[in-house]
């Protein structure tokens, strides 16, 4: 679930020259240039776009990581390859115990703001997108993981972010019902004062605890979602403005999960 996210340039942008300064706000412009490249109406995760992430070591700094977090163990390129796609998204309830996830979890958090993210639901034979975003606020913080991993061949540094989740409200679980899927999951949305709170250092068992207490699906009358067109495939949107956009399937109009 969750393998794409709305994050435009602007509100990037508007989020760096709140979190930090001016200064902020004109480095990441110089990251991001070319503006239209980093426009991420749609966001697929198994593309490993770079987006706009902030680590617990420098909470103000916004900086450009590759999604897909590779462990900094992984001993070379092949085995980063057949990982990455794996490591999207990184399962709360067990961070502090994956090999793949522990390491950071303990000691290298990150945030990722977001407009929004999309979610898949079946129904007959057909999956169909969702987009899904908050009532109250045009953007928000997902937590994640972030991690370095040195290329001992090349010497090129990977810097990477997962997306961690946690289980479903009662929105996700009627739109996240992929028989497929080990129960239905939601990215981990963060209130803006547990922002700062997910950053915090681990210094103590009862540091690690407050960390654990974050993990927790999003108040469900918090969300609203709506169908969109096709993202993926070759009459899919991809990465374009109308991603987002509400789209009505006269199929669902009987079986439609926010009914």
């Amino acid at each position: 679930m969750c393998y794409g996210v709305k994050a435009r340039t602007e509100m990037a942008l508007r989020i760096a020259k709140s979190r930090g300064n001016a200064g902020a706000a004109e480095r990441l412009a110089q990251l991001l240039n070319p503006f239209p490249e980093f426009d991420l109406h749609f966001a697929n995760g198994f593309a490993h776009p770079a987006m706009v992430v902030y680590t617990d070591a420098a909470p103000h700094d916004p900086q450009l990581l590759l999604w897909g977090l590779v462990p900094a163990w992984v001993k070379d390129d092949e085995q980063r390859k057949q990982l990455w796609n794996q490591t999207l998204l990184a399962r709360g309830e067990t961070l502090f115990d994956k090999p793949a996830f522990r390491t950071s979890a303990k000691s290298k958090r990150a945030i990722v703001h977001v407009e929004g993210f999309f979610e898949h639901h079946h129904f007959g034979k057909k999956t169909y997108p969702y987009f899904i975003h908050l009532k109250d606020r045009t953007e928000f913080a997902l937590a994640g993981l972030w991690e370095e991993w040195k290329d001992k061949e090349t010497g090129e540094v990977l810097r990477t972010f997962a997306i961690v989740t946690t289980e479903a409200n009662e929105v996700m679980q009627r739109i996240h019902n992929n028989p497929k899927a080990d129960g239905a999951r939601m990215p981990l949305i963060l209130t803006e004062a547990e922002e700062e709170q997910w950053l915090a250092p681990i210094h103590s068992p009862a540091d690690e605890t407050a960390i654990k207490a974050l993990i927790k699906p999003y108040s469900a009358d918090a969300l609203l979602a709506h169908a969109v067109r096709p993202l993926l495939g070759k009459n899919g949107t991809g990465n374009a403005p109308n991603a987002s956009d509400t789209f009505e399937y006269p199929e669902l109009l009987l079986a439609d999960p926010l009914a």
